[in-house]
């Protein structure tokens, strides 16, 4: 039969070091025998202290107590001079704090799953209730959305290498042994899986073992470096709906706890614009909140032009803060969620705790220019101009839902001249039948298509139908400066909200921090997904955690 199946250890394959790799370099530290720590670890019969915590019928924190009884018992018996500071507790907690995940394997696993393959992690687990728990939690509840399945020994009582525990585990997998693949990196984990029939790959270094994968499932996957994130599935995730006012609510997805970070993106798009990002943003310990801005999805879609102006809009954000119980929250914007998340650092800094757009600069009201005198300066930005009848471009762009997304969900590289929205049409120039853009799945165009299917497009062109009253607005803040934490990322290759357009912004937010994104057009987030993480993930760990309610002078 061929393989179906790959089953992954957590420790010494899907996370690094292993703790007993670890406990080995603390021997050296501590002058003690090689093989001291991790020998009484692991002696002793299915009563000893450490089968009963791998079996769940113990915590970590009881089993500790017991191998401080064993370890000392066994250095007095041994003639072994302990350390005054000898501490099992802190030893453990060290070894399973410098857990890392090890990214090639994890690639590995994802490329394999996403080939069909169904994928496992099969590992001696424990019930942590150690001060230190976090980082198990944090560890597994990463490695977790990746997997089919999740077998722990402290959840089902039985621990390699039982060979009961085999047998479960190709119960679950539903599956013979010769369909398994395992990977383990103690060979006397692997001998049952073996004896059973199952294929099996001791792990003593991750590119050795990887090959031998590559051989045995026929898939590549040491080149995987440059695959894309993983992105989040509507199913994924919590869903939630906040009432804004009487017929206007603000739908939105969450994942993760921390401090809050609010996802606002542009047209004509979706929550789902931010699928590769929601996921690291969560794994970095933020409260990740994606939100249908309105007129989007499941938010409300208004028809009066006017809910949509940036005034009205960030009253909407302040009292989605409010109904949620949070004071102040990172914003980042795209597009036009970029205007808004600017102007919550204008006319609300005590309520955005750093701020971030992508391509969308901040360009402060100019009161001796109308905005309709800058767009029609610029070509570029005469798609705006067809877009203000209301009913006009509505028509065309819910012709065809399938034609629209196709057309306007493209990558830099795959972009044509000129410009849209110029004679005839948004759309004007673009086949009836467009092809598939490579950085967009057909499942990816249906989830936008059924999105606008439930909304129509009126409510997003009315973002662009308030230029007067954004104006006058905008006017009210036109002395202020930014000088809360805050950061702009360009794209190299967006011909319309061009990297050129940022090049003043310093001089009203003066502590501004940059990125850059080469080779990317317009959709930043799904273009250059890992790109972004990037630049995002640096500047929230230096920006965004515990910053001063004060502004920086």
């Amino acid at each position: 039969m061929a393989l179906r199946a790959v089953v992954f250890d957590l420790e010494g394959v899907l996370v690094l070091p292993s703790v007993f790799r670890t406990l080995a370099c603390t021997e050296e530290q501590l002058a003690l025998p090689r093989g001291f720590l991790n020998e009484v670890f692991r002696r002793g019969g299915l009563g000893s202290s450490s089968v009963r915590l791998m079996r769940g019928e113990i915590t970590f924190s009881q089993c500790v107590s017991l191998l401080e009884e064993d370890y000392r018992k066994h250095a007095e018996d041994s003639g072994i001079s302990l350390p005054e500071n000898f501490s099992v507790n802190q030893i453990f907690n060290k070894a399973i704090s410098a857990r890392k995940i090890n990214c090639p394997m994890l690639q590995a696993a994802i490329t394999l799953r996403n080939k069909g393959f169904t994928t496992c992690i099969l590992t001696n687990n424990f019930l942590d209730d150690s001060t230190q728990r976090g980082s198990l939690a944090r560890l597994m509840s990463e490695l977790r959305q990746h997997f089919d399945f999740l077998i722990e020994s402290c959840r089902v009582g039985m621990a390699k290498p039982d060979p009961q525990i085999y047998t479960f585990l190709l119960d679950t997998l539903k599956a013979s042994p010769s369909e398994v693949v395992y990977l383990d990196d103690i060979g006397a984990y692997l001998k049952p899986a073996h004896d059973l029939g199952m294929v099996t790959i001791l792990v003593s270094d991750t590119n050795t073992a990887l090959r031998e994968l590559e051989k045995v499932t026929g898939m590549q996957l040491l080149e995987t470096a440059a695959l894309l994130p993983t992105p989040c599935k509507p199913s994924d995730l919590s869903h939630g709906y906040v009432p804004i006012k009487p017929g206007v609510r603000l739908h939105f997805v969450e994942l993760g706890s921390g401090p809050p970070v609010c996802l606002c993106h542009g047209f004509p798009e979706s929550w789902y614009s931010w699928r590769y990002q929601i996921p690291v943003l969560a794994q970095e310990g933020f409260r990740v909140l994606a939100v249908d801005m309105k007129g989007y999805g499941e938010s409300s879609a208004p028809p009066e032009i006017e809910e949509y102006s940036m005034e009205v809009l960030c009253k909407d954000m302040v009292t989605f803060l409010d109904k949620l119980g949070i004071s102040q929250a990172v914003f980042i914007g795209h597009d036009w969620g970029g205007v808004l998340v600017w102007s919550m650092a204008l006319f609300y800094p005590e309520r955005v705790r750093a701020v971030a757009s992508l391509n969308t600069p901040f360009v402060p009201a100019n009161p001796n220019v109308s905005p309709v005198e800058i767009i029609k300066a610029n070509p570029v930005f005469s798609y705006q101009l067809y877009f203000q009848e209301p009913g006009v471009a509505e028509a065309e762009l819910e012709q065809n839902l399938n034609r629209t997304f196709k057309s306007i969900f493209k990558a830099s590289d795959e972009v044509r001249g000129g410009a849209q929205g110029l004679e005839g049409g948004f759309l004007v120039g673009t086949p009836e039948e467009p092809s598939l853009s490579k950085m967009v799945t057909e499942e990816d165009i249906q989830f936008y298509v059924q999105q606008f299917k439930k909304s129509g497009f009126r409510g997003p062109l009315n973002w662009y139908r308030n230029m007067d009253r954004n104006w006058k607005w905008g006017l009210k803040g036109a002395g202020r400066k930014i000088l809360i934490p805050a950061l702009m990322v360009t794209a190299e290759k967006d011909r319309v909200l061009s990297p050129e357009m940022s090049k003043h912004m310093e001089d009203w937010i003066p502590h501004l921090k940059r990125g850059h994104i080469k080779d990317c057009g317009h959709w930043t987030q799904i273009e250059k997904p890992a790109e972004v993480n990037r630049v995002l993930t640096n500047w929230l760990k230096t920006d965004a955690r515990d910053v001063p309610l004060v502004s920086m002078l």
